[in-house]
């Protein structure tokens, strides 16, 4: 069994799940492009495909990319920061649970050698992996989109458009070199 199926099998916090446990994660050895992002939402948890909503449409068209080049895991891993959708909160999802990344994630990791572009898209992805910035805002701001690698997005949802308005730079500057680099990659 690949890592990939070993944690779709996961059942570590199925206790702690309003709507029990149900890994979402993407991906083969051979995947050019590594999403890293919070946790699935409720509609990928019913659906069983990461970003299967607004957020992915946006993701989607950030990187010029579309629905079977997105899910084609020989193109992209999407590994989340924890693979189960943890739950509604007062103001959106529930942060993701604490226990998913530290599992899983080096052993997923370690199996993608043909990775040449990660994306860290939201806070707890940027916390986790660019732990020297203190918001989104500044790690995103500090971004290299046309060399950097681990490259930080803010979240795609749409609940996050007043950041969008006010950082208008990110979609006129910054989507189309992020853009130059997914084609690159997945022409590599």
């Amino acid at each position: 069994m690949d890592i990939f199926e070993q944690v779709r099998k996961c059942r570590l916090c199925e206790g702690t799940l309003s709507m029990g446990a149900n890994p979402i994660i993407q991906g083969t050895t051979q995947a050019k492009i590594l999403i890293i992002g919070q946790a699935p939402g409720l509609k990928a948890h019913q659906s069983n495909k990461a970003f299967n909503d607004p957020s992915g449409d946006r993701l989607r068209a950030w990187l010029s990319v579309n629905h079977e080049q997105f899910y084609n895991p020989d193109l992209f891993a999407i590994v989340p920061m924890a693979f189960c959708y943890p739950g509604k909160g007062k103001s959106g999802d529930l942060p993701p649970p604490k226990i998913c990344a530290p599992t899983w994630h080096k052993p997923v990791l370690k199996t993608l050698n043909q990775v040449s572009l990660t994306l860290l898209v939201g806070q707890y992805a940027q916390k986790c992996y660019l732990s020297h910035y203190s918001t989104v805002t500044e790690a995103v701001k500090a971004a290299d989109f046309a060399n950097q690698n681990p490259l930080p997005l803010p979240h795609p949802s749409p609940r996050n458009q007043i950041w969008l308005k006010k950082h208008s730079w990110f979609e006129t500057c910054a989507v189309p070199q992020l853009q130059a680099r997914v084609k690159a990659a997945i022409a590599h």
